[in-house]
């Protein structure tokens, strides 16, 4: 299995003016490849330039331009046209399948940040000075870099990559291993119900508080984007010195946010892994969850709409995103995997509206959002623990339909 991490990097003056300039020059190149492509197709009878193509000049570019080209990998510059040849295949994808095409786009240099090493000891190399207490990774025209290296790094090392988040710098590795062993068995099962009031029920009547960490930070975040936008738009190159601590301001505020729900998903996702054998979720569409609602034209009134409840809608989207329940299933399913449990995700139609005792389900079994009455037998419960046991016997189901 491939593993993942992060470390954080401590570059010097001099290696951080380096790594800059490694991004803004993949950067470049990732534009001039693009360009190539939109002028090919418009001026040569819509001709398609191919990622072989493009690799195929890198000499003849590295030669010319042998102070901002030649001095980088060859490989990462061959994964970022790479990156380039994706973009197009997934738009091509999203064309034929009907979707919002999304053309690829130029990118600045704030918004290309990570560079890839298509493998470790091909311009980069990870611990490169093993005989020091010191970790570091070294990068061809950058040097060695200190690493904060927090825990090992078990496997053999298959990918290396740059990234800069805010002022920081980090390289991510990903690492080929053998499965681990998994975790003792504890002859339980459980069923969660993913929520707003609470960020998660499950079949046993527990609960995990949702801890908002967006709602909790929008006074601030609200404060430093009215900052940020007394300053005139302008290129980056361009913006003031106090322009630039006000765009850092709301990108670091964003960035905390983000790191604290990654934080409280993984602590969740592996307090049920560790505690449960078997774990049923609804398969939530959360993209469709969150759309916003179609607009209602007044019949009779060309250009006047009808109220569509699009304010509410918007603060239950804000809600679930600020949830983070995708994010929390993909690191739940993932560690599930290298526990050896299992996780099976289940349709979440009525499961909140359903008996969990008599079998009977209508809208009126919950008339409040945390109440749940059936109408029929007249059983009591909280709505989102009758949605867990539903979950969670639904899972059953599944499972013994579909043995291993």
């Amino acid at each position: 299995m491939i593993r993942a991490y992060k470390f954080l990097m401590r570059p010097t003056v001099r290696q951080g003016q380096a790594l800059g300039e490694m991004l803004r020059d993949h950067c470049s190149l990732y534009n001039a490849a693009l360009q190539e492509r939109r002028d090919a197709w418009r001026h040569v009878s819509k001709t398609t330039v191919m990622y072989g193509m493009q690799s195929a000049q890198l000499k003849e570019i590295r030669a010319f331009d042998p102070e901002r080209q030649g001095r980088w990998s060859f490989s990462s510059q061959q994964a970022t046209l790479r990156r380039l040849d994706k973009a197009f295949a997934a738009f091509f994808r999203r064309v034929k399948s009907g979707d919002t095409p999304g053309y690829p786009r130029f990118r600045g240099v704030n918004w290309f940040d990570t560079v890839d090493f298509p493998r470790d000891g091909d311009g980069c190399r990870w611990n490169s000075t093993p005989h020091d207490p010191v970790t570091r990774v070294r990068f061809q025209g950058v040097g060695h870099v200190r690493v904060n290296q927090h825990r090992a790094v078990v496997g053999r090392i298959k990918t290396v990559s740059v990234k800069r988040e805010g002022r920081k710098w980090f390289v991510l590795l990903s690492a080929e291993q053998g499965r681990p062993d998994p975790l003792p068995a504890t002859g339980s099962v459980v069923g969660i119900d993913l929520g707003i009031a609470n960020y998660l029920a499950d079949s046993g009547g527990s609960f995990v508080p949702n801890p908002r960490h967006g709602r909790r930070a929008a006074e601030r975040l609200e404060a430093a984007q009215q900052a940020l936008s007394r300053f005139p738009r302008r290129k980056a190159t361009d913006r003031t010195a106090n322009h630039h601590r006000a765009v850092e301001k709301v990108a670091e505020l964003h960035r905390k946010v983000r790191r604290r729900r990654l934080d409280h998903a993984h602590k969740t996702a592996l307090g049920l892994v560790r505690a449960h054998d078997f774990i049923a979720h609804e398969d939530l569409k959360i993209r469709n969850m969150s759309k916003a609602p179609a607009p209602k034209p007044a019949p009779g009134q060309p250009g006047t709409f009808l109220p569509n409840g699009a304010v509410a809608k918007a603060g239950l989207n804000r809600s679930i995103n600020d949830a983070g329940w995708g994010v929390f299933l993909t690191i739940l399913r993932a560690k599930a995997e290298s526990a050896g449990r299992e996780v099976i995700a289940v349709d979440p139609r009525n499961t909140s509206r359903t008996c969990p005792e008599c079998g009977h389900t209508a809208k009126e079994n919950r008339p409040t959002q945390e109440k749940f009455h059936c109408i029929s037998c007249g059983h009591h419960a909280h709505a989102d623990t009758v949605g867990a046991l539903n979950v969670l016997r639904a899972g059953l189901v599944l499972r013994d339909a579909n043995p291993a």
